[in-house]
């Protein structure tokens, strides 16, 4: 077993960027959900409302995130904390009274023409700070802007047990993007990953925090925006939690117990 494929999210809700290698830090993967788009109220926004989101790329240099998205160019906005930026007060779920870093006018109005609605750009910074409130954490387990933890991880064979049963049905298959995971790995059977209490992967340790209960992005296009039933549907024939009938679960919840190190694909899956 080993990983296959990793990816970050720069910004929650946009598009994510495949890579060969990430380092981690405190928060989680470098690079990952460090950017929100949120209302003028400083309430995030993701593509549960706006699937527009799914149109817009993201880049990463070593100092600048740049956003772009056909026919509307490009806007780019440093990295690096600023303890010059503007503060924001912004909440993401129950997380209340985060503090950001606004990331200025020009990537509100690009972000705010594109979407459609009045929003802005925040970063997080040197004041930001979120523990992780899932049951599985410990002390100094922190998270960005993502919607509870630091990672997800997925398995190529759970997802081709899905499309199994979609083109059974008549339906097309859905490719991983669907499901937005940090980490893919292959080597294992179908939803092996839900019985990983705590591994190593390369040279870092994660331990479970649980399934990931999905919502209505899993059945929007993120190559064009398109939102239809599945494969939320299918998954709910057999993947509802035994405990909350209303959860349909699909990958696993990580917290990395390594605070600092570097994964890469090819990495090799140990149990501990």
């Amino acid at each position: 077993m080993h990983l296959s494929a990793l990816f970050v999210y720069p910004v929650k809700g946009l598009r994510g960027i495949a890579l060969d290698a990430v380092a981690l830090d405190a928060l989680g993967p470098v690079g990952d959900r460090r950017f929100l788009v949120v209302d003028e109220t400083g309430r995030f926004l993701t593509q549960r409302s706006h699937a527009r989101m799914a149109l817009v790329h993201t880049a990463l240099s070593a100092d600048t995130l740049t956003l772009s998205a056909g026919g509307a160019g490009a806007v780019s906005v440093g990295r690096p904390a600023d303890e010059s930026a503007p503060l924001r007060t912004v909440s993401v779920w129950k997380s209340a009274g985060l503090l950001a870093e606004d990331c200025g006018d020009a990537t509100a109005a690009w972000l705010s023409d594109f979407l459609a609605v009045p929003c802005r750009l925040v970063r997080i910074g040197r004041q930001f700070t979120r523990p992780v409130t899932k049951p599985a954490a410990h002390p100094g387990d922190n998270v960005t802007f993502a919607d509870a933890v630091p990672l997800l991880v997925i398995s190529e064979a759970s997802l081709a047990a899905l499309n199994d049963r979609l083109v059974a049905r008549g339906e097309d298959p859905v490719p991983m993007d669907r499901f937005r995971p940090n980490l893919v790995v292959t080597g294992c059977p179908a939803h092996a990953e839900d019985a990983w209490p705590r591994f190593r992967l390369g040279e870092i340790v994660f331990r479970s925090a649980g399934p990931c209960a999905r919502c209505v992005v899993t059945t929007t296009d993120q190559a064009t925006a398109e939102r239809g039933v599945e494969p939320l549907r299918t998954l709910a024939a057999y993947r509802r939690a035994p405990d909350d009938p209303t959860d349909v679960n699909f990958g696993q919840n990580l917290i990395h117990e390594t605070k600092h190190g570097t994964l890469r694909v090819g990495d090799r899956i140990e149990f501990l």
